[in-house]
């Protein structure tokens, strides 16, 4: 798999392997404990490694963590392996993850504290979520990459930072033939309404949240 050789890769050019195995590591959102258990080995193990304590790891040591790093993604659903495999720069997509089962929208929008801004009705259910950054995705995203943001299913809430006025991501959204079951921005420093008028064309609820993009990630990555 191309990104196993890419991880591995920067692993053992890096100066630093250890700190760059706990920037990996932290990207999967696997714990010491979990990779540790995965290996079958003790969790200072991992830890000596990334803290410098421990020599580095040889290749066949760096390979095991990298394979183990991708199977625990692949049994909780390839979320990161997809965001690296999209052939969309990597730095755009700032979390995708689907779904096995339907999830409010409503509880969503409970959870992040988020506003409605369209006349659109929040009674519906998503598979899924996408956060990218606005900016980056509106600067280098071709019209066929958009289909790369809905993951296995377009019923699925798709966040944007970095938003200025907010007409940019409901315009692309409004061109492109596939659309989610909801949009929403995070930390906007306005809605302008463009964006509303477009939400409420396409019948796609427009929502804000002052959170962070880590906590929102935190909070509908829980919802799995």
């Amino acid at each position: 798999m191309e990104i196993s050789e890419k991880i591995a890769g920067e692993i053992t050019m890096a100066e630093d392997s250890g700190k760059t195995i706990r920037k990996w590591r932290e990207e999967f959102k696997v714990s010491q404990l979990e990779l540790s258990q995965f290996l079958h080995i003790s969790p200072s193990v991992i830890s000596d490694y990334e803290s410098g304590r421990r020599k580095s790891p040889g290749i066949s040591s760096i390979r095991k963590i990298v394979d183990a790093l991708i199977n625990i993604d692949l049994k909780n659903g390839g979320t990161v392996i997809r965001k690296y495999s999209s052939g969309l720069p990597s730095d755009s997509i700032i979390d995708i993850t689907d779904y096995s089962h339907d999830v409010s929208l409503e509880r969503v929008i409970r959870l992040i504290g988020g506003t409605n801004y369209s006349s659109v009705g929040l009674n519906r259910y998503i598979r899924g979520y996408t956060i990218v950054d606005g900016v980056r995705t509106i600067l280098s995203f071709s019209y066929s990459d958009y289909s790369k943001l809905y993951g296995w299913s377009s019923q699925r809430a798709i966040f944007f930072t970095e938003v200025k006025m907010g007409r940019s991501p409901m315009i692309a959204i409004r061109v492109h033939p596939l659309k989610p079951a909801a949009v929403v921005y995070i930390k906007a420093d306005r809605v302008d309404e463009l964006a509303i008028k477009l939400a409420d064309i396409e019948r796609i609820p427009l929502i804000t949240t002052e959170l962070e993009a880590s906590e929102v990630s935190k909070i509908m990555s829980s919802l799995k």
